[in-house]
């Protein structure tokens, strides 16, 4: 439904929410031995997700099939894969994106209950 109306930024603001809880919980499992740090290739995932609609089909990708294994510049002894000052940036990156993404949506909502309005 918010691809029809929000076009490309309402399935971008899905997948950037939840990208970021995937970069959440990498930076959370820092600690963790043996915890493979993930991500969403959030370019792909996006356009599975545009073409599988304008497909006509269901819009159900979450960024699930998109999910890859980060590859750590240094490997740690205990087997985990986070560098937390990358995934803090990419964090960073993506809350960023997320905002600018959202006040669009955001503007484009106050349009929406303008025209309503008949303002």
């Amino acid at each position: 439904m918010s691809e029809q109306i929000f076009g490309i930024h309402g399935a971008a603001l899905e997948l950037r929410s939840r990208r970021m809880n995937v970069l959440a919980s990498n930076i959370a499992n820092a600690a963790t031995p043996g915890y493979k740090a993930r991500d969403i290739d959030f370019g792909a995932a996006l356009n599975a997700r545009l073409s599988r609609h304008s497909d006509g089909l269901q819009s159900g990708a979450d960024g699930a099939s998109h999910m890859v294994y980060k590859v750590p510049t240094m490997a740690s002894l205990d087997g985990n894969t986070v560098e937390l000052g990358r995934e803090q940036v990419a964090f960073a990156e993506n809350a960023m994106a997320y905002s600018a993404t959202l006040s669009f949506v955001q503007g484009k909502v106050n349009t929406i209950t303008r025209a309503l309005k008949g303002e």
